[in-house]
């Protein structure tokens, strides 16, 4: 299969949160491509590739970065495909990085999800959604997920108050 997501960072120190969103895909069974570009110290190469995605068939890109970086924005104003963004844990707690991403101008929109881990995971599993609606295989992985983490809940006992 050809990779139909894409993930992108702004620098490889990203990758210790960024790996749960490439393994979650994997666990889904959806192709995806990783590349580190920053959107200030290297914009042609990202522009470049992001310009490309459409074309090669891909439907969804997550792309994380910390700071006042806002490596999601810029991605989504380079193409239509659904951008996800996932802010990285920075020096106050990646409320920066979450305020850069999710304070997008109208027009030019980007899915943003939790700081962090919790975050490239969420955002796997959104991108996984979206492919699913286009393939029958992703969606059922998507819902298999689904219905083992509700599993592994109810047998943990979290919800049982009867102690």
């Amino acid at each position: 299969m050809d990779p139909v997501v894409g993930i992108v960072m702004g620098s490889k120190s990203d990758w210790p949160v960024m790996r749960h969103a490439a393994l979650t895909l994997e666990q889904l069974g959806v192709a995806h491509e990783r590349k580190v570009y920053s959107a200030h110290r290297t914009p042609a190469q990202c522009e470049a590739w992001v310009g490309g995605l459409e074309e090669r068939g891909f439907w969804v890109l997550i792309a994380a970065a910390g700071g006042a970086a806002h490596l999601a924005g810029v991605c989504a104003a380079k193409t239509e495909l659904p951008v996800l963004g996932v802010p990285m844990e920075s020096k106050v707690q990646g409320i920066d990085s979450l305020l850069s991403t999710v304070q997008m101008p109208a027009g030019i929109p980007v899915g943003t999800l939790a700081i962090g881990k919790a975050g490239a995971i969420n955002a796997a599993l959104l991108a996984a959604a979206i492919v699913g609606r286009g393939n029958a295989d992703v969606r059922a992985a998507v819902h298999a997920y689904r219905v083992a983490q509700t599993k592994k809940v109810l047998e943990s006992g979290e919800l049982s108050l009867e102690e």
